[in-house]
């Protein structure tokens, strides 16, 4: 199973945890710590991922929360894969860190999260992807850097148990995705080009 870049510390922890209680003889803790490092290896997973059609791919896996003709918002489960992707081909313009509240990511008032803006040129028009912590351990890791080009469906960072994803749609592209619908980075198209 391929696990999500700079995962390593998250995963031996437990893991090294796991086998110091069990020499010790601490087999209930020895247990939790074992599931523990099983939920760290399941969360951090990054499987490959191809389109499924021409288009606006999802940058996150999860429930589609909110869905407007210039926006799209993404809950992500601690059950999801936290590795985000890009939805298009662009230019990374800009990455700007803004702090803010720790909210649960499921609710409308989250937006004021602590959060990363991508600024995105894309052939289609400039986007703005934002990357939202949600109350547990609100880590941010960004893949990539201001003036790197980004394929559609390269993996750009990921966030750490519990969040959302905002992606805002280009002019010219229709959603072709509903509130509630569940989606998959780098997989699912959420909009597509009008003919």
């Amino acid at each position: 199973m391929k696990l999500a870049k700079d995962s390593t510390a998250w995963i031996s922890v437990p893991m090294f945890l796991t086998a110091a209680l069990a020499v010790a003889g601490n087999w209930y803790m020895s247990a939790v710590a074992l599931a523990g490092f099983v939920f760290m290896i399941f969360f951090h997973r990054d499987p490959d991922r191809f389109p499924l059609g021409a288009g606006m791919l999802s940058p996150a896996d999860g429930k589609v929360i909110a869905a407007t003709p210039d926006r799209i918002t993404i809950f992500m489960s601690p059950s999801n894969v936290h590795v985000n992707r890009a939805p298009l081909d662009g230019f990374v313009r800009n990455i700007e860190y803004r702090k803010g509240t720790h909210l649960p990511a499921f609710m409308g008032r989250a937006c004021k999260n602590q959060q990363n803006r991508m600024h995105l040129e894309t052939d289609d028009g400039d986007m703005e992807l934002r990357q939202i912590t949600g109350t547990l351990v609100r880590e941010i890791v960004c893949y990539v850097r201001p003036g790197e080009q980004v394929s559609r469906g390269e993996r750009i960072g990921m966030i750490r148990f519990g969040s959302r994803v905002e992606v805002s749609i280009p002019m010219g592209y229709n959603l072709v995705v509903n509130k509630n619908d569940k989606v998959r980075a780098g997989e699912t198209v959420i909009a597509v080009r009008n003919s």
